[in-house]
């Protein structure tokens, strides 16, 4: 399959996903309250927190998927794997349904602040989160079927779908139904469900018939325990990493300010959308090339994706930051509530930032099969976050958990990465660093503070996009110029241009 489509496929997919899971927040506050949408970044934190149940299948399938690809399984062994991670994953959903359920009413009375909302109706609210984070477990194991098969196309263009279903959906039925956030959770998890029967179907579809019918193998299971079980201590630091500050949070702080705080990570978090459609796309391939040894072109994939990445992902994370007030004004229409979040978001961005530098880095081990480098730093990466936190937040905030997410993260690119290149790319580093970071973010800051240094923004909200929409292409346009794999871009389209108009 080719990276290029696959990549495209992903931007448009996942970008549209990005815009319908944040387009409507601010109607959605508008009907719940900050309080209650307090609670979906709860859930949200859950979500990610019950990745641990997956204990590295997920990610573990979709490279399995991509190795028999490459000839590595016939058909009856990738079929009998995946009706052995349905049957594990069957369980794990239920058991989530009742643990989520028979906690609610102690994290209700004894975890969150609420003064708004009543404990009765937080628990019932919580209740209802465990079908929706069930369903979404259980989304992940064809997921990642479906991307380790390379069918990024035709994922990106299904939860395109359901994710217009899923967020604009919701909207008819809080004006139409009841503007409470218990039928908020219970659309989410009639979607979700849906959306588990779509994928397997297509899954199995995609699949050659085998020999007898698919059934539980643990002998398949046992073959990749070396490997799912690095991705189970990658996922759990890395959990510890991304989520902790919003876990300690929920619990140190109101769950108004909580609101808050999830609002701006909500933003940030919408970055990762241009990490992750290149990331999911050169996982698979990068995999398929370390099979087949093709070192070469592991390398060459390898600058290019970063470089890539570093052309979308650096002006539009600068603009947020240094523009974070004016963005939020123009997403939300209420000042009060732009200039309560924008100094979480502009700290956030910049980690945001740091962080999603490491995920071309990240697949490439994950393709080399080395999860243990990604465990041991974060095991490090852990000791330092946590004791932080518990020292910041109470002292300073919100604010304090911002900071210490920043500072992680930089210096997760500054040290990690030596250790990363020289067992998998040793002549690769400064390369790297220098065309996939350095360049364009010293290029690119530049660029933002003189626009944020002499320009004065309109008044009109919509004035204020068209500026910021303007600065942000200016930005990249800048990067574009001194990344080495978009100047050859450039070039090229350049010079095809300049031929056709010859012939002409």
């Amino acid at each position: 399959m080719s990276l290029k489509r696959n990549t495209i496929a992903n931007y448009l997919g996942q970008g549209w996903t990005a815009v319908m899971g944040l387009a409507f927040v601010p109607i959605y506050i508008k009907y719940l309250g900050i309080e209650a949408w307090g609670l979906v970044g709860f859930m949200s934190m859950l979500q990610a927190w019950f990745t641990l149940f997956d204990m590295g299948l997920t990610p573990t399938l979709s490279r399995e998927m991509a190795r028999f690809q490459a000839g590595e399984h016939s058909g009856q062994s990738i079929r009998d794997l995946l009706r052995s991670l349905e049957i594990i994953y069957g369980g794990v959903a239920v058991s989530v349904v009742a643990i989520v359920w028979l906690v609610a009413p102690w994290v209700a009375l004894h975890w969150l602040s609420a003064s708004q909302l009543s404990p009765a109706s937080v628990a019932q609210a919580i209740g209802m989160m465990g079908l929706v984070l069930a369903a979404r477990m259980t989304e992940q194991v064809y997921r990642g079927a479906i991307q380790g098969l390379q069918r990024q196309v035709w994922l990106n263009g299904a939860q395109s779908i359901l994710a217009t279903l899923r967020w604009a959906g919701v909207l008819c039925v809080m004006a139409w139904v009841s503007p409470s956030i218990e039928a908020f959770f219970l659309w989410q998890g009639l979607i979700s469900l849906l959306s588990v029967a779509i994928l397997a179907s297509q899954t199995y579809r995609w699949l050659p018939n085998g020999v007898r019918t698919a059934r539980f193998d643990l002998a398949a299971i046992v073959r990749i325990r070396r490997f799912a079980g690095g991705m189970a201590a990658t996922t759990l630091l890395a959990l510890l990493l991304t989520q902790v500050d919003k876990l300690l949070l929920s619990k140190l702080i109101s769950l108004e300010d909580f609101g808050y705080y999830t609002l701006a990570a909500s933003v940030a978090g919408a970055l990762g959308f241009l990490v992750a459609p290149i990331a999911t796309a050169v996982l698979p391939h990068l995999t398929e090339l370390v099979a087949k040894s093709e070192q070469k072109l592991i390398i060459a994939n390898y600058h290019r994706a970063s470089q890539w990445l570093a052309v979308i992902l650096i002006p539009t994370a600068l603009v947020v930051a240094a523009f974070a007030e004016p963005l939020l004004y123009v997403w939300t229409g209420n000042i009060s509530l732009a200039q309560q979040v924008a100094p979480l978001l502009a700290l956030l961005a910049l980690g945001t930032l740091c962080n999603g530098f490491m995920h071309i880095p990240y697949m490439t081990q994950l393709a080399h099969g080395w999860t243990g480098f990604a465990v041991r730093v974060n095991i490090v990466a852990v000791g330092i976050i946590i004791p932080a936190i518990l020292w910041a937040v109470p002292r300073f905030g919100a604010i304090g958990a911002a900071w210490v997410w920043l500072a992680l993260n930089a210096g997760y690119v500054l040290v990690g990465i030596h250790f990363m290149h020289r067992k998998l790319l040793p002549d690769e580093k400064w390369r790297w660093y220098w065309d996939a970071i350095f360049k364009p973010l010293i290029t690119g800051t530049i660029t933002v503070l003189v626009f944020r240094q002499w320009l004065v923004l309109p008044e009109n909200r919509i004035l204020i996009a068209a500026t910021l929409a303007g600065i942000g292409l200016v930005v990249m346009g800048a990067v574009l110029l001194v990344v080495p794999a978009s100047r050859k871009f450039l070039q090229l389209q350049f010079k095809s241009l300049r031929g056709y108009a010859l012939n002409d």
